[in-house]
């Protein structure tokens, strides 16, 4: 029996909710853009958020295709471990802040493992002014009528960062729409040289607080040749200047040719992420 007090929150919740999101705004990104873009009334069709401690949650953890922990100091790990390790498992990952996701790893383990892959160490970046080196007058906002351009480069994106393939399950149909969707929003960029993409990046997440860089790629034979974090730099100037108050991002720690290039445009490091992939 659950010994501690954890409950579904709905809109009753909302304030107490963002009161949550508010003191993590980096670390609650993913949560907070679900919320707020999809509505209060429209969220439970993609999944449901618990709230940890009472009256009022402490702490957050969505649970949807992805299993998100916000804010969710020891004893909030302990609580959703302990009612989530009874539960089927529905997502495709754990992901948020380290302390939190590999915690809540040792209770769900047991009873979820194996994982596929547990990256424990990726920095957590923020840049909050202009980028450190000039932008790539190329990189741009992707066209609607760009998408068939774009999807190639998404894939072997995808493929290369995740281990597998966005096309196995459907075709690649809700890939293709998740990147529809990106594009229509005025959230996707490219670098296109005759007609190829050899350099990419999305806002993944935008919230007033953060926009997240996700999908970052440069085309294999683009690498090394200072690319990057020009690219970066066009990326945040715009978003910055369009979307948010500051940019985020995270990076698995044995990356290193992609902090070298974060770092160059201007990023610091101001906390970690980990992410347990099945």
């Amino acid at each position: 029996m659950l010994t501690v007090p954890v409950r579904s929150l709905g809109a009753g919740d909302r304030a107490e909710a963002y009161a949550v999101l508010d003191r993590d705004p980096l670390g609650g990104a993913q949560v907070a853009e679900r919320l707020t873009q999809r509505g209060w009334h429209r969220w439970r069709a993609e999944g449901r958020l618990l709230g940890y401690g009472g009256p009022r949650p402490e702490a957050l953890c969505w649970v949807g295709s992805h299993l998100i922990p916000v804010c969710a100091d020891a004893a909030a790990v302990g609580a959703f471990g302990e009612l989530l390790s009874v539960q089927p498992r529905t997502c495709a990952s754990v992901v948020g802040r380290a302390d939190a996701v590999l915690g809540l790893w040792e209770h769900l383990a047991p009873a979820w493992g194996p994982a596929r892959e547990v990256r424990a160490d990726q920095p957590l970046l923020l840049l909050d002014g202009p980028p450190a080196v000039a932008p790539d007058p190329e990189v741009r906002l992707v066209r609607r009528d760009e998408a068939a351009v774009l999807f190639p480069a998404a894939v072997a994106m995808y493929e290369e960062e995740i281990g597998m393939s966005p096309l196995a399950d459907d075709g690649g149909a809700g890939y293709r729409s998740r990147l529809l969707e990106l594009i229509r929003a005025r959230r996707a960029y490219a670098r296109v040289v005759d007609g190829e993409v050899v350099f990419k990046a999305e806002l993944a997440v935008v919230t007033a607080r953060t926009a997240q860089i996700q999908g970052v790629w440069v085309a294999p034979p683009w690498r090394g040749k200072g690319l990057a974090a020009p690219a970066m730099a066009a990326v945040v100037a715009d978003a910055l200047h369009r979307v948010a108050p500051t940019v985020s991002l995270y990076v698995n720690g044995y990356n290193t040719v992609a902090r070298r290039a974060y770092e160059r445009c201007g990023f610091r490091t101001v906390g970690t992420f980990a992410t347990v992939l099945f």
